[in-house]
């Protein structure tokens, strides 16, 4: 009988007592792995050096969930209560003048949303009718019922001709009325249709959103599940241990729940020119529709601010005036809280601080009457001018590098420095409930009924654990379908 040694067995005795490579075990002869013969120091706790890597809890903080039950939510918006116009004067005829109807006050024309001939200007109205610094105050004598053009006679000297040099640039505001002893609301021959007489009534405006389906998954082998590493991991979700697979399923879950929040943020819907959804790319596209993400609502229906500066939105008291000016043009919300990058945190810490005539040096503001003992604080949590509150809050997701951080760095102009977003909660009317609801500005609605759940299901499939197939892995799925509904963007402010 023979028997043949292997060639790596470290059988050979060494001449003296002295640790060596060939009385050693080599864990392998990799590059920068364990070839030599001491044991390294260990240190087997993976280094957090991320801190907590999620960037989500924004929208936690401002809004609340909701659950629907329909592919789609329609609210509707209270309009303006008073009547105000933006048009071209012209100088014509032997009366003062006519104004055409361009646009409503807030810049809403003909197709979207607005009809210029059912403006709500009657004859008898009395108006105020401004640009460029001049102002003319006039009565209405003529409303044409299928036109948007309304005759004018000035109260005053001056014609309207010292208007008729703009162009759709006037802007006309209805104040009261004034008829004379025995006047009706018709003309001299009891004619309805001659001039507009109809009474205004209340009108909205609709919106809707629709969700959308989000999906992730992670899967290993069945093999690789029994399998123990050396380094111990660690995750945002609490998982602990040897097992490699426990953090990467940690890791998929976290960033999925990130991704909840930051679609919400930046999504938008399909515009009408765009190929998504069409069949141009195959089968998978068909139907993709989009949402409307914050940012996408407030750049379309609310209001944004590029700063002074142009370098940093809201970092000088003049901006801020400015702020509080369109505030005052829409719902003057008094409490607003600000979410903000860095940078901006600082400028607008800096520009408070500037306003104490003892902080040239900046150690007097934040906690004031320092002592040697005391804690210096140099940043601010939130102010008051005029009439409104702020409420000031760094926001990770703008200053991460791995997330919108990385992107304002090269978007230049399109770089998002922060959001101003009004605290409490809006009064609309829920179309499925018939009803009007008190509702915070910013909620997200999610698919749900007593069946199914989609806020956030995940379900394990695979072989290992409780087999539910013949895979011999572990695949674990996190699906989630929803949308984000903004309230009153008028009242949001968007800082770029």
């Amino acid at each position: 009988m023979a028997i043949t040694a292997g060639g790596s067995l470290n059988a050979v005795a060494a001449p003296q007592q002295q640790t060596l490579n060939s009385n050693y075990i080599d864990f392998t002869v990799a590059a920068g792995s364990w070839v030599q013969q001491y044991l390294p120091d260990l240190m087997e706790k993976e280094a957090e050096v991320f801190g907590n890597r999620t960037v989500s809890g924004f929208l936690s903080q401002v809004g609340a969930e909701e659950a629907m039950q329909a592919d789609q939510v329609i609210w509707s918006e209270q309009g303006r209560l008073h009547l105000s116009y933006i048009g071209t004067v012209v100088n014509a005829g032997d009366t003062s003048g006519t104004f055409q109807v361009v646009s409503d006050i807030d810049g809403n024309i003909a197709g979207d949303g607005f009809v210029v001939n059912d403006h709500g200007i009657r004859v008898n109205d009395i108006v105020i009718l401004a640009s460029a610094g001049l102002t003319v105050r006039a009565r209405v004598i003529e409303t044409p019922a299928s036109s948007a053009t309304v005759t004018l006679e000035s109260y005053e000297a001056a014609t309207l001709g010292t208007l008729s040099e703009t162009t759709s640039a006037v802007r006309l505001l209805v104040v009261g009325s004034e008829y004379q002893k025995g006047d009706s609301y018709y003309d001299a021959t009891g004619a309805v249709a001659t001039d507009r007489h109809q009474a205004n009534t209340p009108v909205f405006k609709q919106y809707d959103n629709k969700p959308m389906i989000m999906k992730d998954y992670y899967e290993v082998s069945g093999s690789d599940t029994s399998q123990v590493g050396w380094v111990e991991v660690a995750g945002e979700d609490g998982q602990n241990g040897y097992m490699w697979y426990l953090k990467a399923a940690g890791d998929t879950r976290a960033r999925f729940t990130d991704y909840m929040e930051m679609a919400l943020l930046e999504a938008e819907k399909t515009a009408a020119a765009s190929v998504v959804g069409s069949t141009q790319g195959g089968s998978q596209d068909t139907g993709a529709a989009g949402t409307e993400g914050l940012f996408a609502a407030i750049e379309s229906r609310g209001n944004t601010t590029s700063g002074i500066t142009g370098v940093n939105a809201a970092t000088d008291l003049a901006e801020f005036d400015a702020i509080l000016a369109e505030f005052d043009s829409q719902g003057a919300i008094e409490e607003n809280m600000m979410f903000v990058n860095r940078a901006t945190s600082l400028a607008i810490d800096d520009m408070l601080a500037s306003m104490n005539s003892y902080g040239a040096g900046g150690t007097s503001y934040g906690v004031f009457s320092n002592d040697e003992d005391m804690a210096l604080n140099l940043g601010f949590s939130g102010f008051r001018r005029g009439s409104y509150d702020f409420y000031k809050s760094d926001w990770k997701y703008l200053n991460d590098k791995s997330t919108r951080g990385g992107i304002n760095a090269v978007a230049g102009s399109e770089a998002i420095r922060g959001a101003i977003v009004p605290a409490g909660v809006s009064s609309v009317y829920d179309q499925a409930l018939g009803r009007n609801l008190k509702r915070p500005f910013l909620h997200v609605r999610y698919r749900a009924s007593a069946t199914d759940n989609r806020r956030f299901k995940t379900w394990t499939t695979g072989s290992v654990g409780a087999a539910t197939s013949a895979l011999d892995a572990m695949q674990i799925h996190m699906l989630s379908e929803r949308c984000l509904v903004t309230q009153g963007a008028n009242n949001f402010m968007l800082l770029k």
